[in-house]
């Protein structure tokens, strides 16, 4: 089976280095798949779960709040502003950072108020659909 070396990094740590299969993220313009042999490529990634698909058929996730993809002939690469290991995910945190999120939404004060509460909700929103990703996996 052809594979691809992959390195997923943020800027505290290394959370993944090995080959793939496949990676599978959500760049600016949509959902992307990655094999090897892909067309080189630089996008953006919105908020979301990195799909790591590995040799022996197991599926690793890696939540990135964004950050930049690069795909080269034999190596793919994320460099993410933040990412977690989808298990890390403190599901009562971020639900409780969505309700600060939604309260500084209803109580803004100006535009710069209403964008950081737009921007919180987005990303508590793509963590839980991170969660939610681990969980169906899990039945």
């Amino acid at each position: 089976m052809a594979t691809l070396q992959c390195d997923i990094v943020s800027v505290k740590e290394s959370l993944y280095s090995g080959t793939v299969t496949m990676l599978i993220a959500k760049g600016a313009g949509g959902e992307l798949g990655i094999m090897p042999g892909h067309a080189p490529l630089v996008t953006l990634l919105k908020p979301g779960a990195i799909r790591v698909l590995l040799e022996n058929g197991t599926e690793e996730l890696i939540y990135v709040s964004g950050g930049v993809l690069e795909v080269q002939p034999h190596v793919v690469t994320v460099l993410a502003d933040t990412a977690v290991r989808a298990e890390n995910l403190d599901e009562a945190a971020i639900l409780e950072a969505r309700k600060n999120a939604e309260q500084l939404l209803a109580n803004q004060k100006g535009d710069l108020d209403a964008a950081a509460a737009l921007a919180a909700l987005a990303e508590t929103a793509a963590q839980l659909d991170t969660i939610r990703k681990i969980k169906n996996r899990a039945i």
